[in-house]
């Protein structure tokens, strides 16, 4: 019975420091992620802030910074760069964390304005087609095979037009 009580009670306390751990860094995210002024969300949906803290943050950081030793490219200053093709449009689609992340074609095309603005910086040309839903639904269709390789496909293709592009260091 002793054993039951306290294998209930570190159960019990692990999920509470875990909630807690959690809510410091949603809460934080949620600052520095807040400093653009949102677009007004459609009936239903969340703010392209929000899914950008749930579905985007447990790679990209609050701040758009990417990690290294994780494979992660860094979104400062680069990640504009891939709206700049079709095929970098089109690879921004299927990156694991838009590929799972359950959101409607709207709300993907809504959070990649959202990265676009936030962090394009000095890759944001002026002339930034933003993304539709139309065109969301669309990319999404094409099956582009191995996301890695295709990749580095897509940065061959921006590196030859002089665009910059975050390093990644996967193979």
């Amino acid at each position: 019975m002793r054993k039951k009580m306290a294998a209930g009670w570190l159960l019990r306390s692990s999920l509470l420091l875990a909630l807690s751990a959690g809510s410091c860094v949603y809460a934080q995210a949620a600052d520095d992620v807040a400093q653009v002024k949102p677009a007004p969300a459609p009936q239903g949906e969340l703010s392209p802030q929000a899914n950008y803290v749930l579905r985007c943050l447990g790679c990209h950081r609050p701040d758009g910074a990417g990690s290294p030793v994780g494979g992660i490219p860094d979104f400062n200053n680069y990640v504009a760069s891939f709206a700049e093709t079709e095929r970098g449009r089109e690879y921004l689609m299927h990156v694991p964390g838009v590929v799972g992340a359950s959101l409607s074609d709207n709300e993907i095309a809504e959070v990649m304005n959202y990265i676009m603005q936030r962090w394009g910086g000095t890759s944001l040309r002026a002339n930034f087609q933003p993304f539709s839903a139309e065109e969301v639904a669309r990319l999404r269709q094409t099956n582009v095979g191995d996301v890695v390789k295709y990749r580095r496909i897509v940065v061959a293709e921006l590196q030859a037009m002089g665009l910059p592009v975050a390093d990644y260091p996967w193979p």
